[in-house]
């Protein structure tokens, strides 16, 4: 009697398998990219919609609905922007407002961020509470007496009220990161600085500070771009001087109180926006090295 005998399928190759796991991998990843594609171009909708609508004509706003895409292109909103509702004016006030808050933030929180970071001094952990505790302030509750001390500084109305305002609001998150920096640099850079000769202000000034360069930008870049979108500060510290409003509070001049001229709104955010685009994407290498050094930190 013949036996009769069943095969087994043969396994599979281990080449096979690979190919199979390499597929699965790349379709896993192409649907990725695909969601993550699409969640890019919804988020980037009102941008879009805006750089658009700053193009159309006031009849073109209204018939286009949210087609992004112009029919007849006005590049001239954009001049009348510039020249009518005195957004030459606000573009310069907001240059001087971030400019100079960038620079007092920076040389405040550098120096503070050195001295938590490198010296040991009594009672250190109590200032760094102490200051831990002011990030949870509201600023609703602190802007009257900040009001009141700058009115008393015969500083209101002024660019410079606005100013020393706006660096103040982000001196002990940016204080932190620097302090968090210098913590991760070696001890001997300033133990070498130390056998030159350098005393401890020459240090920072000379070794340290040129050395926290991506920091620099990350902290500059923070600050400018809280400055450049600030709306309530430049508001409050400038209210009866229309001519020293910054672009955020200079848009309020296209609302009118029967009808807006949506176009030129339109115009005058994509003016508002473009500069600190640019700025971002020409130091964002320097802004990832420098929140990558502080988290290390």
């Amino acid at each position: 009697m013949a036996l009769l005998t069943t095969r087994r399928p043969a396994a599979p190759r281990p080449a096979n398998r690979r190919l199979a796991a390499n597929a699965r991998r790349t379709a896993g990843r192409s649907v990725t990219h695909i969601l993550l594609l699409a969640g890019g171009l919804i988020w980037l909708f009102p941008f879009l919609w805006t750089l658009g609508s700053s193009f159309k004509s006031a009849d073109g706003f209204f018939s286009q609905g949210l087609n992004p895409i112009p029919k007849h292109v006005l590049v001239s909103n954009y001049s009348s922007a510039w020249k009518e509702a005195s957004f030459e004016k606000y573009f310069v006030n907001t240059v001087l407002v971030a400019g100079g808050a960038v620079l007092l933030t920076l040389a405040a929180t550098s120096m503070a961020g050195y001295v938590l970071a490198r010296t040991d001094f009594p009672g250190r952990k109590a200032v760094i509470g102490l200051i831990s505790v002011t990030l949870f302030l509201p600023h609703g509750y602190t802007i009257i007496p900040i009001f009141d001390i700058v009115r008393g500084l015969h500083l209101l109305n002024t660019l410079w009220a606005v100013i020393i305002v706006q660096s103040s609001s982000s001196l002990v998150f940016a204080t932190f990161l620097f302090m968090g920096y210098f913590s991760t640099m070696d001890r001997e850079i300033e133990d070498a600085a130390r056998v030159d000769g350098a005393s401890f202000h020459q240090t920072f000034w000379r070794v340290m500070l040129p050395l926290s360069g991506p920091m620099l930008a990350t902290v500059g870049l923070f600050t400018c771009i809280t400055a450049w979108n600030s709306f309530f500060i430049p508001l409050v510290f400038t209210l009866s001087k229309p001519e020293l409003h910054t672009l955020p509070v200079g848009m309020y001049s296209f609302l009118g109180q029967n009808s807006t001229d949506w176009t030129f709104l339109c115009a005058g955010s994509v003016i508002s926006l473009l500069p600190i685009v640019v700025i971002f994407l020409l130091l964002q290498r320097y802004f990832v090295n420098g929140l990558a050094g502080a988290v290390k930190g």
